[in-house]
């Protein structure tokens, strides 16, 4: 694999996107530091820091610190990084799903795709100046947040000049960060988004590092309060989690498909050959976990703010909202019931079985013993529940283990989370992608790949 490195810094035309992706990517890391004017950052770091302390770990602040790259704590202009535009391009997938206009212009070809692109875009700035409005509304009203909030002054100067430049900031980084990361596809290396967000997650390993060290080793005067020998089956045991996740990413059912011999001109036929169409076991990708998180997590926050003490039934939703927000069973339980519910609505909504069946007949193919038409689009849509079965089973694992590890063994948030959930399934699935598309470049220069027998193969999207 280091020799496949090596390799890919001597030819040209991948050294220069390589390097191209680094400047761009140092770039977007440079936007999520910079603070948003007239907030005083170190204020809220401390009582988001406080917040953190008391909670555990693992509350929406966390989820939001490591999705940006640490942009939350210091209240960074790039605070939305390029999340607006995901959102964007994930309303418009499952719009097109169901809107026949938008159905349209998805099967147009590449002119069809370009409008869609516009407006994704259009939706993305439209999700900018909402949530940035949003964030600067919050940011001087702090305790409408958290009671930890109370009589804490955040803002220097409130008003609607403080929400108007807040709005300018913020969403002119976000586009900015978009457009960054129209350039890494362009003229880098593998889908910008998809890399931003990974390093954004990777931004935050040296934090877990320095964690884990005080943890097990102590370090200014802290003694340790765990032995080293629970760092040494964490880190054998997250070798394993690793390896399952490369397998749950890269696995796919093969269907065999048979086409039929077909003359075209000149006398030349083609046909009678047996191929196959991989469905992927986890066809869903990170998306369940990222619907389910927030689904949990909103809620929790919004019956934490619910007053005790004046009934019983408040008190039952307040407690209730508690037990959401950490790792408890109820949260654990409810979590795996989101995942699995999105895992199979997410291939619902995507994987279009009946058009398959068209595909397929219409260019002469088939799947052996299965009649064409309505018979293969029951049976593609049979095999695909089972197969959803076994990739949202894997998902829920991968998805639980922090949670776990948070409430068994007591392991810190920012050590758990790189142990599992959407931040191990980003990093395998994006490092894959990227990692094959250098070793197409390789291959093509006969140059040796990074797998002495075979090839990589990605995760065919996010």
């Amino acid at each position: 694999m280091f020799k496949g490195f090596s390799n890919a810094f001597k030819i040209p035309e991948l050294r220069k996107k390589i390097l191209i992706t680094l400047g761009l990517v140092a770039v977007c890391r440079l936007v999520s530091q910079i603070p948003t004017p007239g907030v005083d950052w170190q204020t809220l770091q401390k009582t988001i820091e406080d917040i953190r302390t008391s909670s555990g770990g693992g509350s929406l602040f966390d989820w939001f610190e490591v999705f940006t790259g640490g942009a939350l704590g210091q209240c960074a202009i790039g605070f939305l990084s390029i999340w607006p535009y995901i959102s964007a391009q994930i309303v418009i997938q499952l719009l097109s799903s169901v809107i026949p206009s938008l159905e349209k212009l998805k099967k147009e070809g590449e002119s069809g795709r370009q409008q869609l692109a516009q407006i994704t875009r259009y939706l993305t700035i439209v999700l900018c100046v909402v949530q940035s409005w949003g964030i600067a509304t919050a940011l001087m009203h702090p305790s409408a947040l958290s009671p930890a909030f109370a009589n804490v002054q955040i803002v220097a100067n409130p008003g609607l000049g403080f929400q108007l430049m807040t709005v300018i900031g913020m969403t002119s980084a976000a586009l900015f960060v978009m457009w960054l990361a129209d350039q890494i596809t362009t003229f880098g290396i593998g889908n910008g988004a998809s890399l931003i967000i990974m390093i954004n997650i990777t931004s935050r390993l040296p934090q877990a590092i320095l964690s884990a060290w005080q943890r097990y080793f102590g370090m200014d005067g802290v003694a340790a309060v765990r032995s080293p020998v629970e760092l040494a089956l964490l880190l054998l045991f997250g070798f394993v989690v690793v390896m399952g996740t490369v397998m749950l990413t890269q696995g796919v059912r093969k269907v065999a498909i048979h086409s039929t011999r077909r003359s075209v001109g000149g006398g030349n036929t083609y046909g009678m050959q047996q191929t196959f169409m991989p469905l992927r076991v986890n066809y869903t990708g990170v998306m369940p976990i990222i619907f389910a998180q927030p689904l949990l997590q909103i809620p929790a926050v919004l019956l934490m703010k619910i007053p005790t003490g004046k009934s019983a039934a408040l008190d039952w939703l307040h407690g209730f909202g508690q037990q959401l927000q950490g790792a408890s069973v109820t949260h654990m339980v409810l979590y795996a019931v989101c995942i699995m519910f999105f895992a199979f609505f997410w291939v619902a909504t995507q994987f279009n079985a009946v058009e398959i069946s068209e595909n397929l007949k219409r260019d002469g193919s088939y799947v052996p013993g299965i009649r064409p038409g309505r018979a293969t689009a029951e049976y593609l849509d049979a095999l695909m529940t089972r197969v959803t079965l076994i990739g949202g089973t894997g998902l829920l694992c991968v998805a639980l283990l922090p949670e776990i590890l948070m409430g068994a063994m007591e392991v810190p948030w920012a050590i758990a989370s790189f142990f599992g959930g959407t931040s191990l399934l980003i990093i395998v699935g994006v490092a894959l992608d990227t990692l094959r598309i250098m070793e197409s470049h390789l291959l093509v220069r006969k140059y040796d790949g990074f797998l002495r027998h075979g090839t990589l193969r990605g995760r065919g999207g996010m």
